[in-house]
């Protein structure tokens, strides 16, 4: 993964983006010497959405399959919260 510095978006904007896109799926963005973001191409990004999605599906799936779940109403749900 690349890094930008906040100096090279400053001064470069987004063709520094872009630049760091050409050759690397996510780039990080460094403030001050310290990683604080990632930036990545939106098709990228939305290929991590879905394997989040389908990992949390899975999740569900095995839950279900284990019995670790309850059947109960709305009311019952909230109570057990301590709503």
């Amino acid at each position: 993964m690349t890094h930008i510095s906040a100096n090279d978006l400053k001064t470069r904007g987004v063709a520094a983006i872009e630049a760091s896109l050409a050759e690397h799926p996510e780039a990080i963005v460094s403030v001050r010497g310290k990683d604080r973001y990632v930036v990545m191409d939106i098709s990228h990004y939305h290929y991590l959405r879905e394997c989040e999605l389908a990992a949390a599906l899975a999740e569900s799936r095995a839950d279900l399959a284990a019995g670790r779940y309850v059947e109960e109403s709305a009311e019952e749900h909230v109570a057990r919260l301590g709503g």
